[in-house]
């Protein structure tokens, strides 16, 4: 199963009408939270809104997550080794209120971190893709260097 996200403050339709139309040509289910979409899905399954514990239920048994570019969609995908395409909001088309969510996207691709769409072609041929993985990896902990180095400056300053 794909599961789709567009977050919870605004309606995303331009997103969500790619991922319909390419949802066609895909042998697998997708789930999509909507919010607010006056778009209506025709391939896809939508529901509007998540509450927490059904949108983990769907995030932790998704084999994918496609959503908006979103800084806490990434970090739960990376944290759960979940295959992340992102596809961020244009302000410019009235989809958000600034560019951020387009720098996000171009800096997550730059560090190789996740997939990422600026495009319809982009997004159906990531998509279409059978190799699509988990490009980075977040723990829940710290990792030992760090533990390391804080300790050291701690030693240093005691």
């Amino acid at each position: 199963m794909i599961f789709v996200t567009i977050g919870t403050q605004a309606p995303f339709d331009r997103f969500i009408k790619m991922v319909d139309e390419i949802a066609a040509n895909l042998n697998e289910e997708v789930i999509a939270q909507t919010f607010k979409s006056q778009y209506k899905a025709k391939k896809i399954k939508t529901v509007d809104f998540l509450a927490p514990d059904e949108f983990n239920k769907l995030f932790k048994e998704a084999r994918m997550i496609v959503a908006h570019a979103g800084m806490g969609t990434i970090i739960s995908a990376m944290q759960h080794q979940k295959p992340i395409i992102i596809f961020p909001r244009i302000a410019a088309l009235g989809e958000h209120r600034n560019e951020h969510q387009m720098a996000t996207a171009k800096k997550m691709k730059e560090l190789g971190y996740v997939h990422v769409a600026f495009n319809e072609k982009e997004l159906k041929d990531l998509l279409l893709s059978d190799n699509i993985n988990c490009l980075h990896k977040l723990s829940d902990s710290a990792s030992p260097t760090l533990i390391n180095s804080l300790s050291d400056y701690i030693n240093q300053i005691n």
